[in-house]
């Protein structure tokens, strides 16, 4: 099995959503550790688990403390810990948008709504009194605008006749449960997936003029209509274990240099010549605008005359 992917969580309570993930890394098939768990709540239950079952933690309560120095003293300690990503799991501190931004795609909340219903506090007590047929929860990525990420999971749980707001959160939890490290082992295991980085390329070369795609020699490829390729994605194409966007430059001494500067990223594509690089995707710390560059600089190179022209660069 490949390294584990190494996650801080962040609790201020009971913990319970910490616990669903702790005990699910234990499994031999869990692609994440628990290498750190976090607190700005002295009493937080969690911390006792946490510590019970061999997880260092930390804890800096925050009264008194400015929000952007409370988040750095606890970003240093994820960071010493070793950690890659970030778990909220019931942490009842809004993080300064400076803190977010620096760990943007890689850190996530379980949030006990079906968002974009009901943000915030109080949720289940608000699903019903809307008179929703189900709550539920979402499991998404952190942005500055409070619980309003991309969603990577949901689960759906029937609101039953007489129910408090109490009661459906009992439910609630184990379906948050459930969720809450399933996306998390899908989001830390995508970026060496080669169908999620095939996606990633296909958004950024279809929103190119005139971009189609096509299946060639077995790889995704993309091309300008009626006219050349400019870009493919070779995923594991011949059982090399490696995926890759091939796309054109100026020729063998870029193509050295290139490979010469970081030969784990760039190779020498196989049957393509010396017009062509292959830039790996599945390293984890795909610099995504840089691979839009690269497509666009590929896209001018094939294109014809009128049709770059007709582009603002």
């Amino acid at each position: 099995m490949a390294e584990r992917a190494k996650v801080a969580v962040f609790i201020s309570g009971s913990g319970t959503n910490m616990a669903a993930l702790l005990y699910a890394s234990r499994l031999p098939t869990c692609p994440f550790e628990i290498v750190l768990v976090l607190s700005n709540n002295p009493e937080a239950g969690g911390l006792k688990l946490a510590a019970a079952e061999g997880v260092p933690t930390f804890v800096l309560p925050h009264k008194g403390v400015p929000r952007g120095e409370h988040d750095a003293a606890m970003e240093a300690q994820v960071r010493r810990a070793g950690a890659q990503w970030i778990a909220l799991a019931g942490y009842m501190r809004i993080l300064t948008s400076e803190f977010v931004a620096r760990w943007e795609g890689r850190m996530v909340n379980i949030h006990p709504s079906l968002l974009p219903k009901y943000t915030g506090l109080h949720t289940h007590e608000r699903a019903i009194a809307a008179g929703d047929g189900h709550a539920g929860c979402t499991v998404h990525l952190v942005t500055a605008d409070l619980d309003e990420g991309p969603i990577l999971g949901q689960i759906a749980v029937a609101i039953l006749p007489g129910d408090t707001p109490d009661v459906l959160a009992g439910r609630v939890l184990f379906a948050e449960h459930q969720l809450y490290a399933r996306c998390l082992a899908e989001l830390v295991t995508r970026e060496t997936d080669p169908d999620w980085l095939t996606a990633q390329v296909r958004a950024r070369a279809m929103a190119l003029p005139e971009a189609e795609e096509s299946l060639s020699h077995g790889m995704a490829c993309f091309g300008i209509v009626k006219a050349k390729k400019f870009a493919w994605v070779s995923a594991d194409h011949h059982a090399d274990g490696k995926c890759a966007l091939l796309v054109k430059i100026s020729g063998l001494d870029e193509q050295e240099q290139l490979i010469e500067s970081d030969p784990e990223r760039f190779y020498r594509p196989a049957y393509f010549g010396d017009g062509w690089i292959a830039i790996r995707l599945d390293l984890g710390d795909v610099d995504w605008d840089d691979i839009a560059e690269w497509l666009r600089r590929s896209w001018l190179a094939v294109a014809p005359r009128k049709l770059a022209a007709m582009m603002e660069f």
